[in-house]
């Protein structure tokens, strides 16, 4: 194998597909992971190092703290509520996997799947979904797959779920929204008003509703990620528990600081785009392109005159990193603080 695990928490898996109309997992052998971290960047760093060298398949179970976590091709501008984030001091994580932006808390539970077998057969989110309905529909709660991606009740979506091939292995993860903050989710992925012209991918909103307000009993979280383990194991009892070694989480932990906490990854990944701005200048209304690729600003024209020390201002800029800091950092020693405000309305 190219992974060693001590058994303890985790499972891995040998599928065997059967049936094209109930699309179920049909398990012979398989590891459950269920993780005690609730460090989103090490959750998420933990996916790709698992994907990228597990040799069997693997089911795990993991939290995050509050976080917004977007997919591998979306633009974090476009998708999250930017000043309510920094408020409440929450990440934004870029995944590997596409789809759209998803808020995690501790309300919440994520699922990963690892498996292996021919590409044209690895992304199949019917599959991967079934046992979570299974479950769902043991306490009375009619969950089903509605569309490509998205688990609803009552036509209300509590878990979204995504998908990354890597060679013959592919990850399908979930969320499971249980009793998380639904006004803080609302509030973090809110749509960012600023005019951006991109190819990135868009998330598609809709209504979102906890598990919890539809079952029949009160269950804690904790008792409901036990349920799912326990189900996950009862379908497939050659499956077997195990953890990380210590080897593996410091390859992860090197994973984290190279990428997952880095600003070329999070941001400067986006899709190239265009920003359009305007300022009141002089009693007139200018309005502002700005070209950022790879994160960097390469150009900004505006259809007007400018002061001499704003244009200077925004000269500067050109090949610096699309973030506030690196405006703070480029022009707080040269200009005074009205221009640079100015020049943080026209880029943001």
């Amino acid at each position: 194998m190219a992974i060693l695990l001590r058994f303890r928490y985790h499972f891995i898996f040998h599928t065997t597909f059967i049936g094209a109309i109930n699309e179920k997992l049909y398990f012979c052998a398989m590891l459950i992971i269920n993780r005690e971290s609730k460090d989103p960047y090490f959750n998420l760093a933990t996916e790709e190092y698992l994907v990228k060298t597990l040799e069997e398949p693997c089911f795990m179970l993991w939290q995050n703290t509050a976080s917004v976590i977007i997919g591998k091709h979306q633009n974090p501008l476009r998708e999250v509520n930017m000043d309510f984030l920094k408020k409440l001091q929450i990440p934004i994580i870029r995944r590997i996997s596409g789809g759209g932006t998803v808020y995690h808390d501790l309300g919440n539970i994520n699922y990963s799947f690892i498996d292996m077998g021919k590409a044209e057969t690895l992304v199949n989110f019917a599959k991967y979904s079934q046992p979570i309905i299974d479950l769902l529909q043991k306490l009375d709660v009619d969950a089903q797959l509605v569309g490509k991606s998205d688990l609803k009740i009552d036509g209300k979506k509590f878990s979204g779920n995504a998908s990354h091939v890597y060679r013959n292995t592919v990850l399908h993860h979930g969320t499971l929204l249980y009793n998380s903050d639904l006004n803080i989710l609302q509030e973090s992925i809110k749509i960012n008003n600023t005019q951006i012209i991109d190819k990135a991918v868009n998330s598609n909103r809709s209504t979102v509703t906890n598990i919890s307000e539809h079952l029949q009993q009160d269950i804690s979280l904790e008792k409901f990620r036990a349920l799912l383990v326990a189900h996950i194991k009862n379908n497939f009892p050659e499956a077997r528990f195990c953890s990380l070694s210590e080897s593996q989480e410091n390859k992860i932990k090197q994973l984290v600081e190279q990428k997952y906490k880095s600003w070329e990854w999070n941001f400067g990944y986006s899709p190239k785009y265009e920003l359009i701005s305007s300022l009141n200048i002089d009693h007139q209304q200018v309005k502002f392109k700005v070209q950022v690729t790879k994160g960097f600003l390469r150009k900004i024209e505006s259809d007007g005159l400018l002061p001499t020390p704003l244009q200077s201002a925004l000269a500067m800029m050109i090949d610096k990193a699309h973030q506030e800091n690196a405006i703070v950092e480029t022009l707080e020693n040269q200009f005074p603080a009205d221009i640079i405000s100015q020049v943080k309305s026209i880029l943001f």
